[in-house]
């Protein structure tokens, strides 16, 4: 074998296990890897802060079922990239983030931009390590490629020393990575469907990572059959079809009343794939901790998850794409019990998510996403980070297809511009259309750069109101007319799309929101429209005045 140098043998590695694209912010501690990466077929996409980088590696992730790769240096590097990593972490997304390190000579000196990797990210990565050898590349790569990808997938770290960067070795490459899926028992299986045969009120509640669009259409197939009312957790609307007459609605933050009430009343939850953490869960008060009063049947791809939190009447070892194969198999009652539950929680869903209220200010967001709907692919890519905005997404876009999602679980706010920019890239024959607040956008604003250096013609809907409204309306709740800390004085949007030769507008009326979405797509470029809502209007449900006066009156 012809020796090669550290950084060879790391680009050779993502090459064959089949790296899709590295998203990077330089750093003079990998130079090694940047030179072999432009003999290399990997694309690189060159970002502007490394918490964007990081968030477009984890979108990657969502979207493709991949490790997402992102590469950045050490010390201020590592640190700016650990947003995304948290984002990759919670939200169960395979993601491997190789971080550039100091000569292996220099250690424990406190060094230029010195940081113990395995201290700083050993609470939310899966596997942290330092390859401190060029000869062991392959075998860490190798186990990087498993690790983010097994049982519940989430972020590796690796640390790269400068030096082991240029050392030369001869080291053989092994065989490329591969799933590895956990199949569930034919006995679990049965007993699950003795228990659907018997149960009057079931649902089931979807969520996670390791989906994939036979998986979706399987499960499908399955809750047609058992006339069963499907639910998706938080910010995982995109695995079972909205408009199917099984569709129940989403599990998360402003859950219509009426679903919540069908959960707790049910007698049987089947929870595929995902955690039921604090967002879906209503803060851990839908269900008895560790016994919830319902039949639990947990089903989940990593053993550490079943009866962490939830004590299952059943679990089920499985990923959901090896579950939703072998729930093809499973057959209905001649008569079931709970005939009739999925189309009525189906018309609540309708109901809920139809209602169009209006608002305060002549631009009304509820035309907004009528608009949107009436004129958006149903393989449309949808982004978002985090805020109040997010509501009018969650609660009135009717995701069609696996696939057209990609928002974090985890709250952070800055994911959807750097995560629609990853979705164009991975897709750029979709329209990829970015959700973001003014507080929001501003988190990794430069990222549009990024966008328009790479020609990824994305549209970011910059929903601005002039504050962090959110926590406006926290403030509004538990501190009634003292506002602290939350009012923004933000920029032209549309003139700073200008000045990066992108296409911006500013819209301020309703009516004028399909026209101004029509000439973005026709630009051809990058678009920012900046929608200017009433300060007032800060959910759909009550103004910033309502809430305010809501609190004082109960004192």
């Amino acid at each position: 074998m012809d020796q090669k140098t550290g950084g060879e043998l790391l680009v050779e590695a993502l090459e064959l296990h089949g790296a899709e694209r590295v998203f990077c912010v330089p750093g003079e501690s990998y130079l090694a890897v940047l030179d072999a990466l432009y003999d290399a077929s990997i694309p690189v996409t060159v970002c502007r802060q490394e918490g964007g980088a990081a968030m477009m590696a984890d979108a990657h992730g969502k979207l493709t079922g991949k490790p997402g790769i992102c590469m950045v240096t050490r010390g201020p590097g590592a640190t700016n990239a650990s947003a995304g990593v948290h984002v990759a972490a919670q939200d169960s997304t395979p993601m491997i983030l190789f971080i550039g390190q100091i000569d292996r000579s220099m250690r424990e000196r406190e060094a230029f931009q010195e940081v113990d990797y395995r201290q700083m990210f050993g609470g939310i990565a899966k596997w942290v390590a330092e390859i401190d050898h060029a000869a062991r590349v392959p075998e860490f790569i190798s186990r990087a490629y498993h690790v983010a990808t097994s049982g519940r997938p989430g972020p590796v770290v690796l640390a790269l020393p400068e030096d082991m960067l240029t050392e030369l070795a001869a080291a053989p490459q092994p065989p490329a990575w591969s799933q590895v899926e956990t199949h569930p028992g034919l006995t679990q299986m049965a007993d699950l469907q003795k228990r659907l045969w018997a149960a009057e009120r079931p649902v089931a509640i979807l969520g996670g990572s390791r989906w994939s669009q036979e998986a979706v259409a399987a499960f499908t197939r399955f809750a047609e059959r058992f006339d069963l009312p499907v639910a998706c957790s938080f910010r995982r609307q995109m695995l079972f079809d909205n408009l199917h007459a099984n569709y129940a609605g989403d599990v998360g933050i402003g859950i219509n009343p009426k679903l919540l009430a069908r959960i707790k009343a049910s007698d049987l939850v089947l929870l595929v794939g995902g955690r039921m953490s604090e967002m879906p869960s209503q803060s851990y008060s839908l269900f008895d901790i560790p016994a919830p009063a319902q039949q639990f049947v947990h089903v989940h791809a990593d053993a550490e998850e079943l009866g962490r939190v939830y004590r299952p009447a059943l679990a089920i070892h499985a990923s959901p794409t090896a579950f939703c194969k072998a729930a093809e198999g499973l057959q209905p009652p001649g008569e079931i019990k709970g005939a009739g539950e999925a189309a009525a929680a189906h018309r609540e869903y309708l109901d809920w998510s139809g209602a169009r209220p209006v608002t305060p200010g002549s631009l009304q967001m509820a035309g907004v996403m009528d608009w949107l709907e009436l004129n958006l692919g149903e393989d449309a890519i949808c982004t978002n980070g985090a805020g109040n905005y997010a509501t009018w997404l969650h609660r009135f876009h009717r995701f069609r297809r696996f696939g057209t999602q990609a928002a974090p679980t985890s709250g952070s706010m800055g994911y959807g511009l750097p995560a629609a920019v990853s979705a164009k890239l991975a897709f750029p024959e979709r329209e990829v259309v970015c959700f973001a607040g003014d507080g929001c956008l501003q988190m990794t604003l430069q990222e549009f750069g990024t966008a328009c250096q790479e020609g990824a013609n994305i549209i970011v809907l910059a929903i601005d109101n002039g504050m962090y409204g959110t926590i406006r309306m926290h403030q509004e709740r538990h501190y009634p007319g003292r506002p602290s800390a939350t009012r923004l004085v933000n920029p032209d949007f549309a003139a700073l799309a200008h000045s990066y030769g992108a296409y911006g507008e500013t819209v301020e009326a309703t009516d004028a929101f399909g026209p101004a979405f029509e000439r973005a797509r026709a630009s051809g470029r990058p678009a920012i429209l900046h929608l200017k809502l009433d300060p007032e209007a800060l959910t759909p449900s009550a103004s910033l005045s309502d809430i305010r006066a809501a609190a004082m009156e109960r004192g």
